[in-house]
């Protein structure tokens, strides 16, 4: 029975041994694995750490592009604000050429304003001074 119990004590001594070994390869494979993720993580922050110096850039520059096309558009209205007047300009002026012909229309149909009869007056002495000149040429 002794034998037994040393043949018990040996068996469970090897298992004991194997199982060491096993979890040594395992966790030997484990701190590979731990390793790698470790460099991994390192390759990835040091990545954002580049990627995060490009977006604080390229916000920098978005920034100055978006004051840029600010100042431009108040540039912008101003010169809408100049053409608007202007526009303002020309209808002041067609209308005051618009009231003057009116008042001119006016004026010719009263037949009693000075400045139609010196008008008619006017064409008579045109007429009279393109006849007396015919009258010239023919007896020349």
């Amino acid at each position: 029975m002794v034998d037994l119990l040393y043949i018990a004590a040996l068996i469970a001594a090897v298992a004991f041994a194997v199982l060491v070994i096993f979890l040594a390869r395992t966790l030997t494979a484990v701190r590979r694995t731990m390793n790698n993720v470790a460099d991994t993580l390192e390759g990835v922050e040091k990545q954002m750490e580049g990627l995060t110096l490009e977006t604080t850039a390229l916000l920098n520059k978005t920034n100055k592009l978006a004051e840029d096309v600010g100042e431009k558009s108040q540039k912008l209205n101003t010169l809408v604000d100049g053409v608007k007047g202007i526009g303002d300009s020309v209808q002041h002026f067609n209308h005051s050429i618009k009231s003057l012909s009116n008042g001119l229309t006016q004026s010719t149909k009263d037949p009693s304003d000075p400045a139609v009869q010196a008008i008619k007056w006017g064409q008579v002495a045109i007429n009279l001074w393109k006849k007396a000149k015919k009258e010239e040429a023919k007896s020349s």
